[in-house]
C-alpha cells in the first residue's frame, strides 16, 4: 500500500484517486438514481437545486483543501471553482445552441452532458497535465499565458456572437458527416444504433445525432478550455487545486444548463464581464511575474472575479427585463 502514499505531480497518489472515487460516484448517483427515468425532462427548478448541492460539495471539498492543505491552498482552491463558473458559463450558452442546432430533443440533453463530464476529466487532466509540466520547466510560459488570456478577452469583446448555422456547418462536424455513418433521425439516447449498409443491406454500426452532439459537445469544451486552464494557472501553479477546482465547476454547471438554457436571452451582457475578467486575469500574471510587481494574493482575483460577474449578470437581467425566456426545443436536422 506504500504506492498510496507516493507523490505523483504534488500530491500523495491517495488524493488524486480520492477525488477520482468521488467524482465517479457523484455522477454515477446522479445518472444512476437521479434521472433512471431517461424520457423525463429536467425543470429550472430541479437545475437550480442540484447546482446549489454541487457547490456545495465544492466548497466542503474547498474547505477540507484549507484544512489538509493550507489556508492559501483553500482560497486559491475557491477562486479557481468562481474562475472556472464564471468562464465556463459563456460555454454553457454555446452548448445550448449546440443541442438545439443538432436536435438533441430536451429528455436525452442530460445524457449527453453527463456522459460529456467523463471527457471532459479526462481532456482537462491532460491539459492541465501538460500545463503543468511546461510552468515547472519553464516558469516564463506563465508570461505567454497572459499574453493569451488578454488577447482572448479582447477578442471576445469585440467578436461577433456565433450563430447556431455556424455551429451546425462548423468544419469539424462537417468532417464528422463526410467520414463516419450517422444516422438522420435518433433513435432514443443511444449514440450508436444498427441500421442496414447502404449499399450491402448488411447490419452495421452508425452514429446517432446523440453521439455527433456529444463529440460537438466536447470539441467546445478544448476550445473553452484553451481560456479557463490558463486563467487558473494565474491563481495557482499546483495542478491538484487546478484540476479539481477544474472539475468541480465542470459537474455543477452541468447541472446549472437547464436554467441557463432557458434564460439564455437574459444574459446578453455577461459574455462582456466574462472579457473583463481575462483580461484582469493576464494583467495580474504581467504585473507579479513578468514584471516582477505586487503579487495579488487569491482571495483578491477571487473578489474582483465574483464583483465583475455580479455586475454582468446584474447588468443583463436588468436590461433584458420583461423579456420572456422560454427553452429552445431542438428541431432534428436531416
Amino acid at each position: 500500500m506504500d504506492f498510496l502514499y507516493a507523490q505523483w505531480l504534488g500530491q500523495p497518489v491517495w488524493m488524486w484517486l480520492g477525488f477520482h472515487v468521488l467524482v465517479l460516484s457523484l455522477m454515477a448517483f446522479d445518472l444512476g438514481l437521479l434521472h433512471r427515468d431517461k424520457g423525463r425532462v429536467i425543470g429550472v427548478k430541479e437545475s437550480l437545486t442540484l447546482t446549489a448541492c454541487y457547490l456545495v460539495l465544492g466548497l466542503a471539498f474547498g474547505g477540507w483543501v484549507w484544512w489538509y492543505m493550507g489556508r492559501t491552498a483553500g482560497e486559491e482552491f475557491v477562486t479557481g471553482l468562481v474562475i472556472e463558473y464564471s468562464l465556463s458559463m459563456d460555454n454553457v450558452f454555446v452548448i445550448a445552441v449546440i443541442l438545439t442546432a443538432l436536435g438533441v430533443p430536451r429528455s436525452a440533453q442530460h445524457r449527453v452532458l453527463v456522459w460529456g463530464i467523463l471527457a471532459a476529466v479526462l481532456l482537462r487532466g491532460l491539459m492541465i497535465g501538460l500545463g503543468a509540466a511546461l510552468v515547472e520547466q519553464a516558469h516564463w510560459v506563465l508570461s505567454l499565458f497572459a499574453a493569451f488570456l488578454i488577447y482572448a478577452g479582447l477578442k471576445m469583446l469585440f467578436s461577433k456572437e456565433e450563430s447556431e448555422t455556424d455551429i451546425e456547418n462548423s468544419a469539424s462536424l462537417r468532417f464528422l458527416r463526410k467520414h463516419l455513418r450517422i444516422t438522420k433521425e435518433p433513435d432514443g439516447q443511444r449514440f450508436v444504433t444498427r441500421k442496414p449498409h447502404p449499399k450491402t443491406g448488411k447490419l452495421v454500426l452508425w452514429l446517432t445525432p446523440l453521439a455527433l452532439a456529444l463529440t460537438a459537445v466536447n470539441i467546445a469544451d478544448v476550445i473553452f478550455a484553451v481560456d479557463s486552464v490558463p486563467a487558473i494557472f494565474a491563481i495557482t501553479t499546483n495542478p491538484f487545486i487546478v484540476y479539481t477546482s477544474n472539475i468541480f465547476a465542470i459537474l455543477g454547471l452541468r447541472s446549472l444548463y437547464f436554467a441557463l438554457a432557458a434564460m439564455v436571452d437574459r444574459f446578453a451582457y455577461l459574455k462582456t464581464a466574462l472579457a473583463f475578467i481575462l483580461i484582469f486575469i493576464g494583467a495580474k500574471i504581467v504585473i507579479a511575474d513578468t514584471l516582477g510587481l505586487v503579487d495579488l494574493p487569491p482571495w483578491v482575483s477571487l473578489a474582483v472575479t465574483l464583483a465583475l460577474l455580479t455586475v454582468g449578470v446584474v447588468y443583463s437581467l436588468w436590461r433584458t427585463r420583461g423579456v420572456a425566456s422560454e427553452p429552445k426545443e431542438a428541431t432534428h436536422r436531416a
